[in-house]
């Protein structure tokens, strides 16, 4: 017998017999790799090998030819509940983070970001009944990790972690939700949030009413239409469900179902608490003669006047920042934005405070019709209790803060720029060189080097000897503003030539002058 890896022939009668090792296959597949189609393995004497070893062979064969065969039924998509961004949209999309943290910038905050993935055990826990939609990856060398669900908690555990008492800080970052996708609506499972925070213990309200500003100036800057505010105070929610009877064990799980109303009617929510939390029917009834209520300051000073609530202490601490903020909000001059709503319930776990949704509204067709909710672009709220949890002292530092639904905001945006048929620009280049003449290769990258280094933005033709029409009618579709011509004449004369191609407008222009005179147009355009 051979060796590993090796294999004998012995006579039986008339025919050799093949006595393989376990490591056959290998040779089987060296056949495979010399006999490279399978007429050329089909020429070999199999009378001299055994039945065995053709079979053995064969399967290599299969084996190899496999992925190929494959191939044909594989589809080319990107995972469910995420997309591609084209240069078109990412024009859309980069202008509309730009005008947020411009905004976040004005306000005084820092840039701050953190990892994609954090431990499992800095997010558990914190999201109450959505902690199921965190997003889990393989054991990697010993940890385990969940890639994050949102930017507050990563930011809690920054402070927690570094020992930072007093922060105002912004974050723009990807985040993961492993739910299922509704994309018409911008719900994906990978998507954008842009947050704004203030950490720090600071007089009440003061930090509330600058976070609510900033969603206004945020909307209204993105002009999408009329939006409301609605708000709300956890406080004041526990303090509802304490005096209609709810167990205080439930307080949570009954805060989840509320803060579904805004997409389930009140009779699915009251078969959710009564049927699926154990809740007591008359228990959600009196619920819900609380949770219809919204309007402003008046119904602030109403719930102080509730016989119930009035009773409670938690409810009359979050009317009293109510109360507060609304004081701060009409000083801001935006308080006809922000409703009291009664129903806004933020079903996470960490909010321990103020809380706030905004949502855009719809026109009516009919005007004795109030304008209707078309979705939540923007929310946040206070969260004190969320830093103490990372700390091993439970020191907390008070949080407030809010996050803008970027996904949502863009596919309205480019909802509304395909509706009007608006054109984008997928670059910014400023100038273009060009030639109409062969053999202008080189002073093109003479003159484009000139331009870059001054700070200007253009491009030029990847070719020797590119046809003037073309390069012209480049710019024309790319929307470039002005195309300098370099040719045989205007090197003769030391001039370039400055063309508009708006107006298709032509002026020439010294050398030595040629920046300072596009810097001029740039700046007046």
């Amino acid at each position: 017998m051979g060796g590993p890896g090796l294999c004998c022939l012995a006579s039986s009668g008339d025919r050799p017999v093949l006595y393989a090792s376990g490591q056959s296959i290998l040779i089987a597949r060296l056949v495979v790799h010399r006999a490279r189609d399978t007429t050329r393995l089909a020429s070999i004497e199999r009378s001299h090998i055994s039945h065995f070893f053709c079979q053995v062979a064969e399967a290599a064969l299969a084996t190899q030819l496999k992925p190929h065969q494959e191939k044909s039924n594989f589809i080319i998509k990107t995972p469910k509940g995420t997309r591609d961004l084209s240069p078109e949209q990412m024009v859309v999309r980069e202008k509309i983070l730009d005008m947020v943290v411009s905004c976040f910038k004005r306000h005084g905050a820092k840039g701050l970001d953190t990892p994609a993935f954090e431990l499992k055990e800095m997010l558990t826990e914190k999201y109450g009944e959505d902690s199921g939609l965190v997003y889990d990856l393989k054991d990697q060398g010993g940890e385990l990790l969940s890639l994050r669900y949102d930017l507050t908690v990563p930011f809690a555990r920054y402070l927690a972690m570094n020992k930072v008492k007093k922060m105002k800080r912004y974050h723009v970052g990807k985040v993961w939700r492993r739910e299922s996708p509704t994309i018409a609506q911008g719900r994906y499972r990978e998507f954008c949030q842009c947050d704004f925070d203030i950490a720090g213990q600071f007089d009440p309200m003061i930090p509330d009413a600058e976070c609510l500003k900033i969603m206004c100036e945020i909307l209204s800057g993105l002009q999408l239409g009329d939006f409301l505010i609605k708000v709300n105070d956890r406080r004041i929610l526990d303090g509802i469900f304490a005096v209609c009877g709810v167990p205080e064990s439930k307080f949570h799980a009954i805060c989840s179902s509320v803060d579904k109303l805004d997409k389930m009617s009140w009779k699915d929510v009251r078969h959710e608490m009564v049927a699926k939390k154990g809740l007591a029917a008359e228990v959600a009834d009196r619920i819900w003669d609380y949770v219809q209520c919204h309007g402003g300051v008046s119904l602030v000073q109403q719930m102080f006047q509730d016989p119930r609530l009035s009773q409670n202490k938690q409810a009359l601490e979050g009317l009293g920042d109510l109360k507060l903020l609304f004081e701060y909000l009409t000083l801001f001059g935006i308080a006809e934005k922000i409703s009291f709503d009664l129903s806004l319930a933020r079903g996470l776990d960490y909010y321990t405070g103020v809380i706030y949704e905004a949502v855009l509204l719809q026109t009516p067709a009919h005007a004795e019709e109030e304008p209707r909710n078309v979705g939540s672009v923007a929310a946040g709220g206070r969260y004190d209790g969320l830093v103490g949890m990372f700390d091993p002292k439970g020191h907390n530092v008070p949080c407030v803060g809010l996050s803008i639904g970027v996904e949502r905001i863009f596919s309205i945006v480019e909802q509304r720029m395909k509706t009007f048929g608006e054109k984008i620009r997928t670059t910014e280049t400023q100038v273009f060189v060009a030639t109409p003449q062969k053999n202008f290769l080189q002073e093109r990258l003479k003159l484009i080097a000139e331009l870059w280094d001054a700070g200007i933005k253009a491009e030029l033709m990847y070719k020797n000897n590119p046809k003037l029409l073309t390069q012209l009618h480049y710019c024309e579709n790319t929307g470039i503003p002005l195309v300098v011509i370099i040719g045989e004449q205007e090197l003769k004369e030391g001039v370039i030539k400055l063309r508009s191609v708006a107006n298709r407008e032509e002026v020439a222009i010294t050398r030595e002058n040629l920046v300072a005179e596009i810097q001029k147009r740039l700046s007046e355009s």
